[in-house]
């Protein structure tokens, strides 16, 4: 893991300092001429592709994976593991369906009223990471904010092990969810065969789901195309550790982000022996773990208070961040960038990535400035439905001729003025 110390400079420039350092190690990513072979290939390009960076060895027998195939992997898996995946599930469920919103009318002075309410997009592209690993998780946390969204249509895509299969937990996820529709295809190429189609695969409205920089660069490409949600990974922590922090469990936390990759860790202490205990126990648990990132950016800085470290990560904007302090609520309440929010010791991110009911597709890279979880919203649209009679068309006909003409738009301010006679 590497370690570097930080001297405070105020908020916003010490996030800068510690944001672009962790972003140092980053390799460039380019997906143009992936999304070119999927245009232009289509399933041929995608078996290539599939063949070159997931099953280099083995044997890509097809894009499509049965629904029977998943169903089998859901009645073989462990009944521990289906148990917690079905508790996981619930929790997800709940936390999802309770952000949808109702329909709201509103009153006009002029006498009209307009109607605003939300709609399901048609069809959702989910993606989860895979190839070595499964990531069921990401399938719930995908797979059941659109279902309670309403969307009709949720394709999975899902990149397959060396042997060319999808990994059965995986597939177990997927069929506890009931989706049928599911693509042993990864990496940019899948978000651009989402978003673009194929002649198997009928393109989505919107591509939602984590992944890596190719992943991610390949939704900041179609967006536009179709929407996504974020651009979620790699994986991101920020510690606000308190004089009672235990470093072991602090450093386990931290551990724990750097499974996924070389995201950026930062941890923000008052007092000194508080962060050189985070960072001797960090390192040295790291160093005992070999799926642990030995690249890992972990970012050690010493603010003059407990408010400045929630100015701090206001300004970093962390996917997540959590508070070991004994006023945790109450700091967690002035923190308002970050993705998710574990306050008090016993809130370990872990708990959130799984089973908690929070979704872990969450902002990165300091996005959560302007975005949040996904969600339900993330597969839903608003409409707005304007109602106006005769009597308040005519009292909106002269603003409306007024600013039309002020903008030089002549015909609107006709096209509102005809509504008098």
């Amino acid at each position: 893991m590497k370690v570097r110390r930080f001297e405070w400079a105020g908020a916003s420039a010490t996030a800068t300092a510690v944001r672009n350092w962790s972003a140092e190690a980053a390799a460039p990513v380019e997906v143009d001429s992936i999304g070119g072979l999927v245009r232009e290939g289509g399933d041929a390009a995608l078996l290539a592709l599939t063949k070159r960076y997931d099953v280099p060895e083995g044997e890509v027998s097809g894009l499509r994976v049965e629904p029977a195939e998943a169903a089998a992997a859901l009645a073989a898996i462990d009944a521990e593991l289906r148990a917690a995946l079905e508790t996981a599930a619930a929790n997800i469920r709940a936390v999802a369906a309770a952000q949808l919103g109702e329909e709201r009318r509103v009153e006009l002075p002029q006498g009209h009223t307009v109607r605003l309410r939300e709609v399901p997009v048609r069809s959702a592209g989910l993606y989860a990471p895979g190839g070595r690993a499964a990531y069921p998780s990401s399938v719930l946390m995908t797979a059941l904010s659109a279902q309670a969204a309403g969307v009709a249509r949720i394709v999975l895509a899902t990149p397959p092990g060396p042997d060319g299969k999808v990994h059965q937990v995986t597939l177990a996820a997927a069929a506890l969810c009931g989706i049928e529709e599911i693509y042993a295809i990864g990496g940019a190429q899948a978000v651009f065969a989402l978003a673009y189609g194929t002649e198997t695969i009928e393109p989505v409205d919107v591509v939602a789901g984590p992944g890596n920089a190719w992943v991610q660069e390949a939704k900041r490409a179609v967006y536009g195309t179709v929407g996504v949600d974020s651009l979620a990974g790699p994986s991101e922590l920020m510690v606000i550790a308190g004089h009672d922090t235990e470093p072991e469990w602090a450093a386990l936390d931290l551990c724990a982000q750097a499974e996924h990759g070389d995201g950026a860790l930062l941890v923000a202490a008052v007092e000194l022996h508080v962060l050189d205990a985070v960072a001797d126990a960090t390192e040295r648990l790291a160093a005992e773990r070999p799926g642990v990132s030995a690249a890992a950016p972990l970012a050690l800085v010493q603010v003059p208070d407990s408010t400045d470290a929630v100015d701090l990560c206001n300004a970093f904007a962390p996917e997540h961040v959590e508070i070991f302090e004994e006023d945790a609520s109450l700091l967690a309440g002035r923190i308002a960038t970050a993705g998710c929010i574990f306050a008090g010791r016993w809130g370990a991110t872990a708990l959130g990535d799984y089973a908690a009911g929070s979704n872990h597709v969450l902002p990165t890279g300091g996005a959560g400035r302007f975005t949040g979880p996904l969600g339900p919203g993330a597969f839903r649209r608003r409409i707005s439905t304007v109602e106006v009679d005769r009597a308040a068309a005519a009292a909106l006909a002269p603003v409306v001729e007024r600013i039309a003409r002020a903008e030089g738009f002549p015909v609107h301010a006709e096209s509102a003025m005809i509504r008098r006679q």
